[in-house]
């Protein structure tokens, strides 16, 4: 008797047909990869969750129901209630308010540390996979120092270290030792790219090294640092927030997620809604950035082409 082929298995090898028979008609890589990740269906929720917080972050003056400032003191330490959805804080201030207006300044902090660590990622990947040689050798060693350091207390020295306390030392510190982990994989892509045909007729029709870099090699090594840049804003979140919760990152009255955490410690017991609302917050955000890098990944890898 034959076994049944599992739900699971029927399900991904229609997948695969489908997009054989795609790639048979004459579809593009980017509508294959569409195909894949629209099937990854955790990779779709991630999606939809990072776009609403997203937006959460972006409409959060029009949506919050009140001043993130707003101090009410005799409605302070309220439960989530119809008046306030999250409760109140210490000083009265509307919990979801300020929650969504954290995530403007978390959120934009993600982002940028993202587009930082990608661009010199790039930058020292490509120098280093494209030259080779001395500059080869001179790049990754740098590499492996910083990748060799540990990270957090480097990070809380370095927060120490540098004067003020607002957004752009947080990007500082994590663009700084950021980068590494993208200038590895474009090197790879680059050293396995920089021998093939087309670079080869790029370089006989007299282009420059510059542009066979910017035009030809970096666009085909693009797939993982779009993964590695979408997974860099779950970890840049991540880490502002632990380093707002030691006191060492945004300080108030600017919120963020990390620093109402600082402060909602004081009052666990008392007021565990502090707590849990920017803890559940950071989860989301987080773990729906990993789900939505996951999928890019299985999307974008030429090697599961049908």
């Amino acid at each position: 008797m034959a076994k049944a082929v599992p739900e699971d298995l029927r399900a991904t090898l229609a997948v695969r047909r489908q997009e054989a028979a795609g790639t048979a008609v004459g579809q593009s890589y980017a509508q294959v990869a569409w195909q894949r990740f629209r099937h990854h269906r955790l990779a779709m929720v991630g999606a939809a969750v990072a776009l609403g917080l997203v937006l959460m972050g972006l409409l959060a003056p029009w949506l919050a129901p009140y001043a993130f400032d707003r101090i009410a003191l005799d409605s302070r330490w309220a439960r989530p209630s119809g008046a306030h959805f999250f409760g109140t804080d210490e000083l009265g201030r509307d919990v979801l308010t300020r929650i969504m207006y954290a995530g403007r300044i978390s959120l934009s902090v993600g982002f940028i540390v993202a587009v930082n660590v990608s661009l010199i990622g790039m930058l020292v990947g490509a120098t280093a996979g494209f030259y080779g040689g001395r500059a080869d050798v001179v790049l990754m060693r740098l590499v492996d120092i910083l990748l060799s350091i540990p990270t957090l207390p480097l990070y809380l020295i370095l927060a120490a270290l540098i004067p003020g306390g607002g957004v752009s030392r947080i990007i500082i510190i994590f663009t700084a030792f950021g980068w590494t982990g993208v200038a590895r994989l474009v090197r790879g892509q680059i050293l396995s790219l920089r021998t093939l045909e087309f670079v080869q007729a790029a370089r006989a029709m007299g282009a420059s090294e510059v542009r066979i870099i910017l035009r030809h090699l970096l666009p085909n090594a693009m797939a993982p640092v779009i993964v590695a840049a979408t997974l860099a804003v779950g970890g840049a979140i991540l880490g502002e927030s632990a380093l707002s919760f030691l006191g060492l990152g945004i300080q108030p009255p600017t919120p963020s997620w990390g620093n109402m955490l600082q402060r909602a410690q004081e009052y666990i017991w008392n007021a565990p809604h502090l707590a849990i609302f920017p803890g559940v917050f950071i989860f989301l955000t987080v773990l729906s950035f990993n789900f939505l890098g996951d999928g890019l990944r299985d999307a974008l890898d030429p090697r599961l082409r049908v």
